[in-house]
């Protein structure tokens, strides 16, 4: 049963499917984006742009450091470079780079880290971005979004190439559940209430919304009131829906698919303590590696699941 499932969500596209047919069609729209890509177009979806616009794309093969110091030269000539790989070879190979040649002179760069999370599944722990969010929220100035479904990616990828300055925007392999309708608001920093509540709010972001949205109709059944909130970008973190969410409900759960610590949870944690102290729970990959599997089978195993978050709820409520 895929996440969503309970509640009546329809399985959509993959987050980096999405991503790869809106960078290519906002192409014209945006004349000074380049991708720069760590030859793994075919599975980032850059490829789809590199086909339409070939004199745009450069690939600097297997040498994800390099890649972004050329980013960061792109764009110091005026370019929006679009820096395409894996979550762990984007964040963790070139983590020096990005600090360096993107955060540090606050280049207008837009890195895009696919595959993040375990629900990669088979390719294994090595190819896992499970800190990503937490070493991407870390550098000063950058703005972090994970999105939950295709049609937030669209437009979060529209709005990242609007924003002036250095975006990084987590996506995912599997298909996902459809949350979101054409025409939603999608604004960076500002929070998307998904399901309204009174009793108690969870807060997710990226695959594990369509989880919350799930526990949520099933605490329904038992006469809990839940409000879920898309919290799809990390940083700058919308405190204002944290701290209403924090005074409305009295409780909060923060679910997301990435290590306990440095990540959302991180993030929700200080903007309650710091305003409206209310009992707290999460649900995360917790202060392990996974390993390689089946990707619901790990999301079973290392408790992102619906189950989960509906006993995290009863242990703040």
């Amino acid at each position: 049963m895929y996440l969503g499932e309970q509640s009546g969500l329809k399985i959509g596209q993959a987050t980096r499917d999405a991503f790869g047919d809106a960078l290519k069609e906002l192409g014209d729209k945006f004349p000074g984006v380049v991708t720069v890509d760590g030859d793994v177009g075919n599975s980032t979806r850059t490829e789809v742009f590199a086909q339409t616009y070939p004199e745009r794309a450069f690939n600097v093969g297997i040498a994800e450091s390099n890649m972004v110091s050329v980013a960061g030269g792109l764009a110091s000539t005026g370019h929006i470079p679009v820096v395409a790989s894996f979550a762990a070879f984007l964040l963790c190979n070139a983590y020096d780079q990005i600090r360096m040649s993107i955060s540090f002179p606050n280049m207008n760069v837009k890195l895009v880290g696919t595959h993040a999370g375990i629900s990669i599944g088979e390719d294994g722990p090595s190819q896992m971005g499970i800190e990503d969010v937490s070493l991407a929220c870390s550098l000063p100035g950058m703005v972090v979004i994970v999105t939950a479904d295709a049609v937030s990616t669209k437009a979060a990828t529209a709005a990242m190439l609007e924003y002036e300055g250095p975006v990084y925007l987590r996506l995912g392999r599997p298909k996902v559940s459809e949350i979101y309708s054409a025409g939603d608001t999608f604004e960076i920093g500002k929070a998307n209430t998904v399901r309204e509540g009174d009793d108690v709010t969870i807060i997710a972001n990226g695959l594990m919304v369509a989880g919350a949205i799930d526990a949520a109709t099933k605490l329904s059944e038992e006469g809990v009131s839940v409000r879920v909130i898309d919290m799809h970008t990390v940083k700058p973190l919308d405190v204002e829906a944290v701290q209403k969410a924090a005074h409305e409900t009295g409780a909060i759960v923060v679910a997301e698919e990435h290590l306990a610590h440095g990540g959302l949870g991180s993030a929700v944690a200080m903007a309650v303590s710091q305003t409206n102290p209310v009992p707290m729970a999460y649900v995360n990959v917790g202060d392990c590696f996974a390993e390689s599997g089946d990707p619901q089978g790990l999301l079973d195993k290392y408790g992102l699941t619906v189950a989960a978050i509906v006993e995290a709820v009863k242990k703040v409520k």
